[in-house]
């Protein structure tokens, strides 16, 4: 097998890239740093290309495609993807659709365009990290929320469409809450809330996405909120959003 995975040099993605090449999945690794990429893959044991993309600009996106599309790939991991805290009103617009190019375009762009391919040979996997923001509305991480909200949304509706056809392509959303990896760092903010293992999310994503499982939540914590938010008024929701971001902002 081989994976396709963005965002491949920090974080969950990074954890990802070590559990896959210790299941012996060959890899393809895309991020926007070279050193960090080539660092990474004289630690792999895999058979592993890598590819320094930014992948906000458009063009690099299709770019991606027209250099792995024959590649056989059998798994894409979207995973690039950054946050910004503020109030809607005074965070920066070109950084917030710097993210929306990213977070929500770079996502469906790549997702159409690799299951188009995985339905032809009815086979393939495609795990799209999401967040447990993509059941709801963030006051002071607004955008951030709502590209989540997007690909959450999408991925579950395609999952929908690929079941009904009795498809053999399976389509994921990893959704997990609080993790520590250097989000905050980016987004200009700091979580109170101990963050868990990116290697435990990435490690239970993975396994959970061979499984074929749609919505993908590790911790009981994250299930049990996001269980309870479907009993929970909207106003009431926003407002603990709001007090929760507004302790992360610094």
């Amino acid at each position: 097998m081989k994976a396709l995975i963005t965002g491949a040099s920090s974080g969950i993605g990074l954890e990802m890239v070590k559990y896959l090449a210790e299941k012996n999945i060959d890899l393809i690794l895309v991020a926007r740093s070279e050193d960090k990429l080539k660092s990474l893959k004289n630690n792999l044991n895999v058979d592993c290309k890598i590819i320094a993309l930014d992948l906000i600009k458009e063009e690099n996106v299709y770019k991606l495609y027209d250099l792995v599309k024959n590649q056989n790939i059998d798994i894409l991991i979207n995973n690039a993807g950054f946050g910004l805290f503020g109030i809607f009103s005074k965070t920066d617009l070109n950084r917030e659709l710097e993210m929306i190019n990213l977070n929500i375009k770079t996502y469906h762009i790549l997702t159409k365009l690799f299951l188009q391919d995985f339905i032809k040979k009815d086979y393939g996997y495609i795990l799209n990290v999401c967040s447990s923001a993509g059941f709801m509305a963030g006051p002071k991480l607004s955008t951030y929320y709502a590209t989540k909200n997007y690909v959450t949304k999408l991925t579950m509706a395609i999952n929908e469409e690929l079941r009904k056809e009795k498809s053999n392509v399976v389509i994921c959303a990893l959704c997990p809450g609080p993790v520590d990896t250097n989000f905050n760092k980016v987004a200009k903010g700091k979580f109170k809330i101990k963050g868990i293992s990116p290697k435990y999310v990435a490690k239970y994503a993975v396994d959970k996405m061979f499984k074929n499982k749609m919505l993908i939540v590790p911790g009981l914590k994250m299930k049990l909120t996001l269980f309870l938010t479907r009993f929970v008024p909207y106003r009431l929701q926003l407002f603990v959003a709001y007090y929760i971001q507004g302790k992360k902002m610094h």
